[in-house]
């Protein structure tokens, strides 16, 4: 009985490889707020995505451990609306220095989530100067 010829199995494997590193989407942060983005008409796409900051306000996941009271999180993990200054200054920091003026920080916020978490921190936000805000939405229907 001949042996089995092995030497297309490198070719095969690195087809794979390259397959699944073209396909998959590495996720920067992972959500501990569950977020149902509100419906609206009138959207446009952001241009620079690479200078966009992302600020999460929905209930926790875990809500036997949280509660269902509305959380703010930054990057990985929850802080409260205080913290908002510091992680927009860290945000300005790690960019490029002609960027810094065209950082937007877009919020993600659940549609059930109360205004007053959000307009709290759109005031932290005009505080540290970051006038750019944009609210995330999914496109919807028609204008009636």
């Amino acid at each position: 009985m001949p042996a089995i010829s092995t030497s297309s199995l490198p070719d095969i494997i690195f087809m794979l490889l390259f397959f699944f590193m073209v396909t998959t989407q590495m996720r920067e942060t992972s959500l501990r707020v569950k977020i149902k983005l509100p419906i609206a008409t009138e959207v446009q796409k952001l241009e620079k995505k690479a200078l966009v900051s992302f600020i999460y306000i929905g209930p926790p996941t875990n809500t036997k451990m949280y509660g269902t009271e509305s959380r703010l999180q930054l990057n990985d993990q929850y802080a409260t609306v205080a913290d908002v200054p510091e992680f927009i200054a860290l945000e300005r920091e790690a960019r490029n220095e002609a960027d810094r003026n065209f950082l937007t920080t877009s919020l993600k916020v659940n549609k059930d989530t109360k205004m007053g978490v959000v307009t709290d921190v759109k005031q932290e936000l005009r505080m540290v100067g970051a006038f750019r805000i944009n609210y995330s939405t999914l496109k919807g229907g028609k204008k009636q």
